[in-house]
């Protein structure tokens, strides 16, 4: 359980930038090399090389060379992970705010 929850602090760390979810979304449309993915980013190489291995170590992308170039994908295992986990408590919260509306309306003083 606990490797479970330290992929998700790792899934929801790298999802929490914009510069990591914009290369996400652009690797939905099929794998690309690094220049590529850095092309719509005002960004030093550095910074580049740092948002990857954000998204790598939580498994979100994964790399392979041809040649001399790392071409980049998407993994989608972790995303749907970390959306499962959400499904589920958004389902056990929306139980618990049914269940205190229903309180509140069972509860209400006559007028």
């Amino acid at each position: 359980m606990v490797i479970y929850e330290e992929q998700l602090d790792l899934v929801f760390g790298a999802l929490s930038d914009s510069t990591r979810r914009g290369m996400l979304a652009q690797l939905s449309n099929g794998e690309t090399n690094i220049s590529a993915l850095a092309e719509p980013y005002n960004i030093s190489q550095p910074a580049i090389s740092k948002h990857l291995r954000v998204l790598e170590k939580a498994g979100l992308i994964e790399r392979t060379r041809k040649g001399r170039d790392h071409i980049i994908r998407a993994n989608p295992v972790p995303a749907e992970k970390a959306r499962d986990w959400i499904s589920y408590y958004a389902h056990f919260w929306n139980q618990q705010f049914d269940a205190v509306d229903q309180y509140l309306k069972d509860n209400q003083p006559d007028e």
